[in-house]
């Protein structure tokens, strides 16, 4: 874990919104407060590249372009570019799908652009697997650690993972390579009709080595997000020992 980067900076909200309004009433009510916003499908696909400058415009926070892209190399590798020059900081590709997709991530290296690659969606459990074709002795753990190893061999900056798997991820490649864990849930945060299967707490996945969280309902869900970000960040600091 990168000890430089502050409490504040750790915590990625979600803009798990449906339109630019609603998109920019988050910005405007966490800005100061996150230091970053993850932009996914709904949005992107609703607004187009020009959600960027609403983040841009209304604070100082980074992105996370979170388009989990699934294409041949020569597709992915466009759109990173493309993702680079809109100043993006993070985006992620599906670690699904072997080297060559990966190692599209060193052609964008310098730009700024962080390649991540996701392993496992934190809505897939164990009992899963099998469904998905993998034999009974295969473990989620395993699969994780396979698509990680593959990802840094290839060049990412990192991946996503569940706070599950991300101290053993850790404990592999080491604290360079950057851990993103999604699936966060407060123990005080209520997430109605909830889709995610590998959840931690703030606190447990930055003891356990994440660099950064992912959280989107339960700050957006809250009566006050401002004050319930707040509240994270404090757990994050506690993780921290600060």
């Amino acid at each position: 874990m990168d000890l430089s980067i502050s409490s504040k900076d750790r915590l990625i909200f979600a803009l798990d919104v449906p339109d630019r309004q609603e998109a920019k009433k988050y910005v405007s009510l966490l800005v100061g407060t996150v230091g970053c916003f993850k932009i996914g499908l709904e949005l992107f696909i609703k607004e187009g590249p020009d959600i960027l400058k609403i983040v841009k415009e209304n604070s100082s926070a980074s992105i996370f372009l979170d388009l989990k892209l699934h294409d041949i190399p020569v597709t992915v590798s466009s759109a990173l570019q493309s993702a680079a020059a809109h100043g993006v900081r993070f985006i992620t590709v599906h670690g699904s799908d072997g080297e060559s997709i990966l190692r599209t991530a060193r052609e964008v290296k310098g730009s700024g652009l962080e390649v991540l690659a996701v392993t496992v969606l934190t809505s897939i459990s164990e009992s899963d697997l099998l469904r998905l074709g993998y034999k009974e002795s295969f473990s989620l753990n395993q699969l994780v650690l396979d698509r990680a190893g593959l990802a840094e061999k290839s060049g990412c900056a990192g991946i996503v993972c569940s706070g599950k798997e991300v101290a053993m991820i850790k404990r592999t490649y080491g604290v360079g390579f950057k851990a993103i864990v999604p699936g966060i849930r407060p123990v005080w945060g209520e997430v109605k009709k909830d889709d995610q299967s590998r959840i931690v707490t703030p606190k447990s996945a930055i003891s356990n080595g994440a660099d950064f969280i992912v959280v989107g309902r339960p700050i957006r869900d809250a009566k006050e997000p401002a004050v319930a970000a707040a509240k994270i960040i404090d757990e994050i600091e506690s993780a921290l020992g600060a």
